[in-house]
């Protein structure tokens, strides 16, 4: 039992570094027995949310969890956890609600101001969010020579030349390093460069060459001790392991830099429990000056103060925030802070906000006073744009060379500005010009001038402009009517042409493109009629003008001037149809096309010109295949669909339209026997462009396909009949309906079994025709809820007729 309770506790004490992990990662705890295999996804969530709320991300804190003894192939493993329960959360997650490992927008060390109303973001700690800035050092350079050697380093010593040794060297915590052969040196607080000469001058009472020169040494740093800082006020404040060569940016960094309230002006670096240096993020931040950022020594502290004065600036400058002030610092430095004003800012005078005892007031501090005037904590300035107004603006408008905005100065006057704008247009109504000029009230009014005058030298008339004045020069052509003419017809480019003065209509049967092949010489103008008075014994609404195009009278309308709203109308020759044909095919002497002769020649015609039927033909397959019209695509699928309604309401409107579309001729029968018999027999049918007449070959057999045991085409015996083809083609298979059979002839025409009572009556079968078999529709059985239906239904009825009988015993 002893045994048992042991091992248990030495399990529990083992998994403490895994269970603390995800709340330690960013204090100091040892991280050296961490083993992320072990780690469950509870553990990972915490550590992401405790990364969140610091608004830190896993990159970030690499460094210090390498510096805190995690390996790393440990913290590889760790990272690429996260990563995939991020993914998963941000998946499984529909809302705007925070989620482990999703990267939130914040804004870090942001102050809520009441009066403004907005965020505002300290400046410089954005320096501390940027994990490409984070003031590592690179440990890959070569040793400084300043470097102070100390316990935990490692020293690289290297004898070459006649005599050679190489060993790594590390130093003792007493500071000293053991050469064989040589015995101990004591490099503790020296520089990389007095260690050597040290270390050369014990080396040359051994390799007696070194003096001589015949060889040389050479110390350098193999690898570099880890020291120990204390970050105090930052937003992770601890104990941090770094290297010996990390400097005070690095470290704040590893902190995540001053907390909500901590300083960037007054960081203090103690050493020895006294302050050495005093830094000011500031001057790295505005004049890129590192000049604070010095190298760390073992147990140093850096302590990061409450600020004492913090101001907001926002409004028209090009860095708005909140800023650190030092006593004795003005506005102007507060200015140069924020990168000064922008394009848009009135530097006239700054509006500032300041917080007394009891309540707000409000202040302006002049530019006189950018100088002098000292920031109070918790100031906030506003700087306001300009006026959106001109000082000295003047515009010019309409018939003239240059409309544009130009300068105005005092005793300007209308000539002058004329003169600016490049003078007037040709096109310039100079007569009458308008000012519209802005009243000390702001309303508006309007001043006419005379151009002709005030150009001449008129000083009545060359008034005095005011600034903001608007000077419009009309045009005659905005006193023009724009007319249109109209011409249709026969005429390649028929629309609406603009009128001009003299417009004949020759002219514009030129510009519209000419007429057509079958334009006709027949031309009709109709013209609008004005009248100043109502006439209302005339009805007439367009005078009416017949012309025609000959060469004899061309002139007379090569000279017919056209008015405005004339429309011209091009009449189509009486007759004017191109040659439409027809085609042959199948048993003819002469199959290919043939050209209608006649607007109603018929299939007799067209075949007898085709030398007629061969030996080989079917007398009885004559067809003739029509090109469906779009009109009879759209009447078809009317009546397909209407039917496919009538038998199922649910019917996909889709499918009938693929069907019809799929038509793409109609099938017409001729009874070729009945026009050989008599001509003017309606079967003798009149051809259209297009028409296809197809004459087939004699064939002895007859198809049987559909719903049947095998498709097949059966020979043709005389005197047999339906039920024999179908006999012979193995019968009708289970789904086949056989009271709907039907047969196809040789010229397209079809016919359909008939039945009365209990008799099936079948077409009659001929050499060269198909009986086809359609499948049974799928009949509905009646529900358990239907057939109480029908039943409750006949109840009703039945108890409707004996009330009925009994009304009229």
């Amino acid at each position: 039992m002893k045994k048992l309770a042991t091992v248990v506790l030495v399990m529990f004490l083992s998994l403490l570094p895994l269970t603390s992990m995800a709340q330690d990662l960013l204090k100091g705890n040892d991280l050296s027995a961490v083993k992320v295999d072990n780690l469950k996804d509870a553990d990972i969530s915490k550590l992401q949310s405790q990364l969140l709320s610091n608004n830190m991300t896993i990159d970030q804190v690499e460094q210090m969890a390498i510096a805190k003894g995690m390996s790393p192939l440990e913290f590889s493993k760790l990272k690429a956890r996260m990563s995939t329960l991020a993914s998963v959360s941000t998946e499984g997650s529909t809302n705007d609600k925070a989620v482990p490992g999703r990267k939130q927008d914040k804004i870090v060390n942001a102050k809520k101001d009441f009066v403004t109303g907005g965020d505002m973001t300290i400046f410089g700690s954005d320096l501390f969010d940027s994990g490409s800035l984070n003031f590592e050092p690179n440990l890959k350079l070569a040793t400084p020579v300043n470097y102070i050697l100390g316990p935990g380093d490692e020293l690289a010593v290297s004898v070459y030349g006649v005599q050679e040794y190489n060993g790594n060297l590390p130093v003792s915590v007493e500071g000293k390093i053991n050469v064989p052969y040589v015995g101990q040196i004591s490099v503790f607080g020296m520089t990389i460069e007095a260690a050597t000469q040290k270390i050369k001058n014990s080396l040359a009472s051994i390799y007696s060459t070194i003096n001589s020169g015949q060889s040389n040494v050479s110390v350098s740093l193999g690898s570099i001790r880890t020291i120990k800082v204390t970050i105090i006020g930052s937003k992770q404040p601890g104990n941090y392991s770094v290297s010996s060569l990390s400097s005070v940016y690095n470290a704040l960094f590893m902190g995540g830099g001053p907390g909500i309230n901590g300083s960037y002006r007054n960081i203090e670096l103690l050493r020895n429990n006294k302050v050495i240096r005093i830094i000011d993020i500031y001057n790295f931040l505005l004049n890129g000056n590192q000049s604070d950022n010095v190298g760390l020594k073992d147990n140093d502290v850096i302590r990061i103060p409450s600020y004492t004065s913090r101001v907001t600036v926002e409004g028209e400058v090009k860095r708005p925030g909140i800023f650190e002030m030092k006593a004795g610092e003005t506005f102007k430095d507060l200015l140069s802070f924020a990168s000064g004003f922008n394009e848009l800012a009135y530097k006239g005078s700054v509006n500032v906000t300041q917080k007394t005892g009891t309540e707000f007031k409000v202040k302006d501090i002049k530019a006189i006073d950018f100088d002098s005037y000292k920031p109070l904590s918790g100031d906030v300035y506003r700087i306001t744009k300009i006026l959106n107004r001109f000082e000295n603006r003047i515009e010019v408008r309409g018939a003239v060379f240059r409309p544009d905005t130009y300068s105005f100065y005092e005793g300007m006057r209308i000539s002058n500005l004329i003169a600016k704008a490049d003078g007037l247009k040709e096109d310039a109504y100079a007569k009458r010009a308008r000012i519209i000029r802005l009243k000390p009230d702001l309303t508006t009014e309007i001043v006419q001038v005379n151009l002709v005058e005030a150009l001449n030298g008129n000083a009545e008339e060359d008034i005095l402009l005011k600034k903001e004045d608007i000077v419009t020069v009309y045009s005659v052509l905005d006193f023009v009517d724009e007319f249109k003419v109209t011409v249709d017809g026969e005429i390649r480019s028929p629309g609406e042409y603009n009128f001009y003065e003299n417009l004949s209509l020759n002219d514009l049967l030129i510009q519209a493109g000419g007429l057509t092949g079958s334009a006709s010489k027949r031309v009709e103008i109709a013209r609008m009629i004005k009248a100043e008075e109502i006439d209302n014994a005339n009805l007439s609404k367009a005078e009416l003008f017949n012309l025609e195009i000959t060469p004899e009278n061309n002139e007379q309308v090569k000279n017919f001037k056209l008015e405005p709203y004339d429309v011209i109308s091009i009449r189509r020759m009486g007759v004017y149809e191109r040659p439409e044909s027809v085609t042959v095919s199948g048993s003819v002497s002469y199959p290919g096309k043939y050209v209608l002769a006649s607007k109603k020649e018929k299939v007799f015609d067209v075949i007898t010109r085709s030398g007629g039927l061969t030996a080989l033909a079917n007398n009885e397959g004559v067809k003739i295949k029509r090109p469906i019209q779009q009109a009879q695509i759209e009447d078809l699928k009317a009546v397909n669909f209407s039917i496919a309604k009538r038998d199922n309401d649910t019917i996909n409107t889709k499918v009938v339209d693929k069907l019809v579309n799929e038509v793409k001729y109609l099938t017409i029968p001729i009874d070729w026997k009945r026009i050989l018999k008599n001509q003017n027999d309606l079967a003798n049918v009149s051809l259209m462009a297009g028409d296809e007449i197809i004459v087939e070959k004699f064939a002895e057999g007859v198809k049987v396909a559909g719903n049947i045991l095998l498709t097949s085409e059966i020979p043709y015996v005389k005197g047999k009949g339906f039920k024999y083809y179908l006999s012979s083609a193995g019968g009708i298979d289970a789904k086949g309906w056989k009271r709907k059979a039907y047969i196809i002839y040789p010229n397209g025409r079809a016919d359909v079994a008939s039945h009365f009572l209990f008799f099936n009556s079948f077409p009659k079968v001929s050499p060269g025709s198909q009986i086809v078999i359609p499948e049974k529709p799928i009949s509905k059985k009646m529900t358990t809820a239907e057939i109480v239906s029908v039943g409750s239904i006949f109840v009703s009825i039945a108890g409707i007729i004996s009330t009925f009988l009994l009304l009229n015993r």
